[in-house]
């Protein structure tokens, strides 16, 4: 572990108090950013699992002790530049996430009691799983990299220069507040490094969003046994103190250990499944996962089937098992419905449904080593969103089990949108032959293959983002969108197909790609196209905006600005506004912005000054210029640029 130079804490400056209460609430209200902070400035050899539970830890333990009352604790704020948007509160807290995160990476040494940042975080901690965020790329990798080359204080540095967009005075302040010796040298180390800013904010350093894998099983095991002979000797014990009299026994408030729930009993009994008959659904209005029959040939293997509602119930060590996101992986409430059980791929398959979840099953031909349960939401889903299960992956390639009302399948490359359609067969029970998923697919973007289904009702698209329900694909204003399966639709989203990738494993529901607004470019530069693309999910929050621009002739659409959680671009609030700076043939900068078609006037300030009436603004700028964006809807209302 590298040295790293942090002096004794100084003495707090004079200036504005802040109190519990608004550290609080600067604390939750920009709890990402901080654990983000945290994680990059602690030292990588701690490992990415340990760092992502520190990072938490530290942040979490921020705020001071006790509450606010009379000369109780009141805390002098640091002139640290102002916080977010000169937040006293938020300035605190950051001051002691960075302090803590430094200290966190001192070497321990024989001659000092070590801090309490530098040992392992009691809280929180998640038993059997190693935590991590997800993979970026090799510029992310690069960064990571360059990052734990650094000291400690250089780190921070990098990182508040960067993340925070501290200037040099703020950042200096900043950091002689943490207890640094010489923050003139880490600033200079820092400056000596290519900013990367976009990049900071990158899911690959974001310990908010995590993937799972579990520790040594082996060892687990081992301990585990131990732990059970311990604990059995407990309760013997516990049982000869605890007789003769009342205490917890079948008539106290709780029942013992060994009464037996007649429903979770049900849900386990393969007898007790609800198998649908295979022509229910077309004497039923509802397209739903309710009137799905049961299919496959393993559908009377009762060993099979117990199998797999007892992993359900009670997933061993050996099962890896994975939830899109909001989607709880508990035993089900009781009897499940069965919707397929059969052999895939060389593997057993069983889907079950049970009114909110689907949770797929699947163990090898061979044996049940390397078990697998998966489980995705899919409540109140219907029509599109009820047409289509993944049955399995391999080798690139996906295969569904579709509703039994579709009656044909097709494969086409969403960016290529004049190239038609490839035919899939669809055998008796509905399985399709496999198809190349995009959701596993590494490297440049080059296609983006999707699958088409036809029913009675028309023609839709779904592609796999990486989870059992593959998302709905629509196109058209947010109020009414359209399915993308015509053939504009599908010139629409053929240069915006390869940023669905901004979404896998995010639980996605639908993503719409509406084309707000067209502009004429200055300089003769032709028409230019501006896109909105909304993805939403299962569980309502998480949704992912994106305001997409596109040159004439451009393969590609290149993200202008995005948002997350926002209703923007969406049926409550089908308002958008982004801008970009755009360089013409003729060598010179522009910002360029676009609204929907209802927008009155869009206005720039700050380093951009310009407006116009009606939803497009073309001004004269210099390269990497900044500014807001505004607008004044035909209402009155305003909107802001998205972000």
């Amino acid at each position: 572990m590298q040295s790293q130079d942090v002096a004794p804490r100084p003495a707090p400056a004079s200036g504005p108090v802040v109190d519990v209460e608004q550290a609080e609430a600067a604390l939750v209200e920009h709890y990402p950013r901080l654990v983000r902070l945290a994680y990059l400035v602690l030292p990588p050899s701690l490992g990415r699992n340990r760092r992502v539970l520190t990072a938490h830890a530290l942040t979490q333990r921020a705020l001071p002790r006790g509450r606010t009352s009379g000369d109780a604790t009141v805390i002098p704020a640091q002139q640290t530049g102002g916080g977010r948007d000169g937040d006293p509160g938020y300035a605190f807290v950051r001051l002691q996430v960075v302090r803590t995160a430094l200290e966190a990476g001192l070497p321990l040494t024989r001659r000092a009691w070590p801090k309490r940042s530098q040992l392992p975080p009691l809280l929180p901690q998640v038993w059997g799983l190693r935590l991590f965020p997800r993979s970026g790329g090799a510029d992310e990798l690069a960064l990571d990299q360059r990052l734990s080359a650094l000291s400690g204080p250089a780190r921070a540095a990098y990182v508040l220069r960067g993340l925070e967009k501290l200037s040099e005075a703020d950042v200096r302040k900043v950091l002689t507040a943490a207890g640094v010796e010489d923050p003139g040298a880490a600033l200079a180390v820092a400056s000596g490094l290519e900013a990367q800013d976009a990049l900071l904010d990158s899911p690959e350093f974001d310990p908010c969003s995590l993937h799972a894998r579990p520790t040594d099983l082996m060892r687990r095991r081992q301990h585990m046994k131990a732990a059970l002979a311990a604990t059995a000797a407990v309760v013997v014990c516990g049982a000869l103190l605890g007789l003769p009299g009342d205490g917890w026994g079948p008539d106290g408030a709780a029942a013992p250990p060994y009464a037996q729930n007649p429903a979770a009993q049900a849900a386990l009994d393969p007898a007790q499944l609800t198998k649908v008959p295979a022509l229910a659904w077309q004497q039923s209005a509802r397209t739903d996962f309710s009137v799905w029959p049961a299919r496959g040939n393993l559908t009377g293997d009762s060993a099979l089937l117990r199998r797999a509602l007892a992993v359900w119930a009670r997933p061993g060590e050996s099962v890896a098992v994975s939830a899109t996101p909001g989607t709880p992986s508990g035993a089900p409430p009781g009897p499940p419905q069965l919707l397929y059980a059969g052999e895939v791929d060389q593997a057993r398959v069983v889907l079950l449904y049970d009114g909110l979840r689907i949770a797929r099953y699947a163990e090898p031909t061979d044996g049940t080593n390397g078990a697998a349960l998966d489980f995705a939401r899919v409540d109140s889903a219907k029509g599109a969103e009820a047409e289509a299960v993944v049955l399995g992956r391999t080798d690139g390639n996906v295969r569904y089990l579709t509703a039994p009302w579709v009656t044909e399948a097709a494969e086409r490359d969403l960016m290529k949108p004049s190239s038609g359609e490839m035919d899939l067969t669809l055998s008796a029970d509905g399985t399709t032959t496999p198809l190349a998923s995009p959701a596993q697919r590494s490297g440049a973007c080059t296609s983006w293959n999707v699958l088409q289904l036809k029913d009675n009702s028309g023609t839709r698209l779904l592609t796999d983002l990486g989870e059992l329900i593959p998302a709905h694909l629509t196109s058209g204003r947010p109020a009414a969108p359209a399915e993308a399966s015509g053939a504009e639709a599908l010139r629409n989203w053929a240069p915006f197909a390869c940023s669905l990738a901004s979404v896998r494993s995010q639980g996605v529901r639908s993503v719409n790609a509406w084309q707000y607004a067209r502009q004429q470019l200055p300089d003769s530069g032709g028409s230019a196209t501006w896109v909105c693309t909304r993805a939403d999910t299962w569980r309502g929050g998480g949704t992912r905006v994106l305001a997409q621009f596109r040159t004439p002739g451009g393969a590609y659409g290149a993200v202008a600005a995005k948002a997350e959680n926002s209703p923007a671009c969406g049926a409550r609030d089908p308002h958008v506004l982004a801008g970009v700076l755009w360089k013409s043939g003729a060598g010179t900068w522009y910002l360029l912005a676009a609204g929907s078609k209802d927008t009155a006037s869009v206005s720039a300030t700050g380093g951009v000054t310009g407006s116009a009436q009606g939803a497009l603004l073309a001004v004269r700028t210099k390269q990497g210029a900044q500014a807001e964006l505004k607008g004044s809807l035909e209402d009155g209302r305003d909107i802001t640029g998205l972000r």
